[in-house]
């Protein structure tokens, strides 16, 4: 068995605002701003270089993007991890390197968002373990907060019931699957025009099980300013 990993890095992260414009004035994407002088992506690539082997990792990219990063994967040591095109929307990224990949059916193929840099080895393990048991499961952590749903109105929302919250977790990644599973569940999507929010949403809704496996608070999506402000804290512990 082989544990390959996806990670898909072609949006642009327009929620980051002005905090994606270089030194220089040019705009990038949010998964290549910097954390104590490395780009996020560079940081999230070694969390997984570090439990599969590199040659497993697979990016999906915009092209335009591809050759500069390639520079800085090889000033990062990160030699070996496989570049792809990706494509408008997180699943056709996904599908893209997912059509690439080298992979058996009862390979596990581990998806992880390119701005979650902080995600541990032992939520990338249980994730593993967790696949290999089931054929699906994510990590995920409880919900604190009280959940209501509502209705959209012209003038806002209105609550409609509370959600237990027992019933509720925030899905994190990564998000393992076996690869013929997976496979399946994309080209169905693909196929009746079904476009998810994440990979187990399209296993869901073809009727597979996926297992929940806990994961942290500190393996957090980066997507606005503040959460970059906090991001900076837990990479100067990291230093340490």
């Amino acid at each position: 068995m082989k544990v390959f990993v996806i990670i898909p890095a072609a949006g642009l992260g327009t929620r980051m605002g002005s905090v994606s414009a270089t030194a220089q004035g040019k705009l990038r994407s949010k998964q290549f701003v910097e954390l104590g002088g490395v780009p996020i992506l560079i940081h999230t690539l070694r969390k997984f270089a570090s439990c599969v082997a590199k040659e497993a990792i697979w990016v999906a990219m915009r092209k335009s993007e591809a050759e500069a990063f390639t520079a800085e994967l090889q000033q990062a040591g990160l030699t070996g991890v496989n570049l792809v095109e990706g494509g408008e929307h997180r699943q056709q990224s996904v599908a893209s390197a997912l059509n690439a990949l080298p992979a058996a059916p009862d390979d596990i193929v581990l998806i992880h968002d390119a701005v979650r840099p902080f995600v541990d080895k032992e939520t990338i393990q249980g994730v593993i373990e967790a696949t290999q048991k089931y054929g699906a499961a994510i990590a995920g952590v409880p919900a604190i907060d009280t959940i209501k749903q509502v209705e959209r109105t012209s003038d806002g929302a209105r609550i409609m019931s509370t959600i237990p919250r027992e019933h509720i977790v925030q899905a994190q990644t990564p998000q393992g699957f076996r690869y013929a599973i997976l496979k399946k569940a994309f080209d169905e999507a693909t196929a009746e025009g079904f476009l998810g929010t994440d990979e187990s949403s399209l296993l869901e809704r073809a009727g597979q099980d996926v297992h929940v496996v806990m994961g942290s608070p500190r393996n957090m999506k980066i997507t606005t300013p503040a959460d970059l402000e906090l991001a900076e804290f837990f990479a100067a512990q990291e230093k340490r």
